[in-house]
């Protein structure tokens, strides 16, 4: 069903609403029978998007309000989050910088609602990855990420004055003599260890 304006070809051209086979409707900009322009799209599931579509497909800035109470808002390359944008989760948790294809990509903040802390710093394919801060209430740690875990040399900084400089050690998986493994072990965690202490 549809009912708007429609260019000399009969496409859907300029303004209109339509309710789509599969119960999903649009409202908003069309161009040659297309999704272009300014619009709002509600999904059956309880979805909805609003914002700029090019050529069917989510494209420059738009909000997206998902069913599970989370929520988008900012840049959008080709139905993808891309480019800058801030995501609140259902949890309460926030994401605040860079995008590519869906995933946090690049420079970004994350704050953790339950704790309060926020990491600061580069992420790759949406895991926390590069040179960072993980900022608590009375300290902060700066170093380096790798696959969402710290590792190598940081440092942590303590609101009372003092900074204990050290590095983040992988430790080596313990073999196990003639034992069928059935899953694979988890990978354990990071080893702080300290070095030494100086004022700030």
């Amino acid at each position: 069903e549809y009912e708007g304006d429609r260019n000399s070809e009969g496409q859907r051209h300029g303004f209109g609403k339509a309710r789509l086979p599969n119960g999903d409707t649009y409202e908003g900009e069309y161009e040659c029978g297309l999704r272009s322009g300014n619009g709002t799209y509600r999904f059956k599931n309880g979805a909805l998007y609003t914002g700029n579509y090019l050529q069917n497909k989510k494209h420059g800035k738009g909000v997206f309000f998902y069913p599970d109470g989370s929520k988008y808002a900012g840049d959008w390359v080709h139905d993808q989050r891309q480019g800058y944008g801030e995501y609140l989760y259902a949890n309460g948790d926030t994401y605040t910088g860079e995008w590519a294809n869906n995933k946090r990509h690049g420079q970004g903040t994350y704050v953790y609602k339950d704790t309060g802390s926020k990491y600061v710093g580069c992420w790759v394919n949406g895991i926390q990855d590069g040179p960072a801060e993980l900022i608590h209430l009375n300290h902060r740690f700066k170093g380096r990420f790798l696959n969402g875990k710290p590792l190598g040399h940081g440092k942590f900084i303590f609101d009372i004055g003092c900074e204990q400089h050290g590095e983040y050690i992988q430790p080596v998986q313990e073999e196990e003599e003639d034992e069928e493994e059935e899953e694979p072990p988890l990978p354990l965690e990071p080893i702080w260890k300290a070095l030494e202490i100086t004022k700030l």
